[in-house]
């Protein structure tokens, strides 16, 4: 996918990613959010242990959120 669209275009699919996923007011990736939003990738089929496990694999500050940078790295 990166060789297809290029450094820039792989962090800006990226960082559209992020902006559907998360949580509007608060600004990050929270648990509730990737639960609510996640459909929107196809992963209706995740279960909450998966989805936890995805967040604390991203969540590099142990904050129990992602941030913008966590997510794309």
């Amino acid at each position: 996918m990166a060789s297809k669209l290029g450094g820039d275009g792989l962090i800006g699919e990226l960082c559209n990613g992020f902006n559907l996923l998360k949580d509007s007011e608060k600004r990050v990736i929270t648990f509730n959010s990737l639960k609510k939003n996640s459909t929107l990738f196809g992963l209706q089929n995740l279960t909450d242990d998966d989805l936890r496990s995805m967040m604390r694999e991203g969540d590099f500050d142990s904050d129990w959120v992602l941030n913008q940078m966590e997510f794309t790295a």
